[in-house]
């Protein structure tokens, strides 16, 4: 199955709009089910969140390799355990849910799954899994290494997005016009996420944006919380974007 044609893409509107950790706010703090249920009752499309492990095993979404910034706790996930993290209440409100208990939550969610750590990779292959979500999540890394160590896990095709130096090499690819390298070496992807430039180099021009498109990838921009920035970018040829405002994404974006 071509990536563009997978459940996960082809079931929902254009554009996509990714709630970068839910919606959060007042009394919600991010990477929270309170804030996946405001993200998703404000129209969000998908669910943009993080997979980090316990001390345990339990593979958790939260972004941070450790709780100083949003709990305030001088600890590393990896150092407590799934019951300890249960107890400590969230700075913003909330608690660092298990990524089962919000697949299982929001059954009809569409989650975008960035795994942070090595040790992240088989709690959270073994819970898609066993769970028999791989429609509805799309797996990504940063690290191109620990994303195809994730997807040799699954038992069903799942989504995936391109990590940091895949993008890279196709950004080359494309600026030299080898469309039919591009093609190749993004075949197994169905989205580049990306922020609008890596240091001096640009990922946010024409050209990338259409041969990304010839070679039947979609392209999502994070992190934008200006409307007339995402309107923009989805004038040049993005497929979604990622944003804190999902909210405002929604209104700016979609009729």
């Amino acid at each position: 199955m071509a990536q563009q044609n997978h459940p996960y893409f082809a079931t929902s509107p254009l554009p996509r709009i990714l709630a970068h950790r839910g919606l959060a706010g007042p009394g919600v703090a991010e990477n929270t089910i309170e804030a996946f249920i405001r993200a998703i009752e404000a129209g969000a499309t998908h669910i943009e969140s993080d997979i980090q492990v316990t001390k345990d095993g339990v593979a958790v979404l939260f972004h941070d390799h450790d709780l100083s910034r949003v709990a305030g706790v001088a600890s590393r996930i990896e150092d407590v355990s799934a019951a300890e993290l249960a107890q400590i209440e969230l700075n913003d409100g909330g608690r660092v849910p298990r990524l089962e208990d919000a697949l299982l939550q929001l059954p009809s969610a569409r989650f975008n799954l960035d795994i942070k750590s090595d040790a992240a990779v088989a709690p959270a292959v073994e819970v898609i899994n066993r769970l028999g979500v791989w429609n509805r999540v799309l797996v990504s890394s940063f690290s191109d290494g620990r994303r195809r160590r994730a997807l040799a896990g699954m038992t069903h095709t799942v989504a995936t997005s391109a990590g940091g130096s895949l993008v890279l090499l196709a950004r080359v690819a494309s600026a030299f016009g080898a469309k039919v390298l591009l093609a190749r070496m993004l075949r197994k992807v169905g989205a580049l996420q990306i922020p609008r430039h890596f240091g001096p180099i640009r990922l946010d021009t024409v050209d990338f944006l259409l041969h990304l498109k010839s070679a039947g990838v979609e392209v999502h921009f994070w992190t934008i919380n200006d409307p007339a920035e995402m309107k923009a970018l989805v004038e040049l040829g993005a497929s979604g974007i990622v944003s804190d405002r999902a909210d405002l994404a929604v209104q700016t974006l979609l009729p």
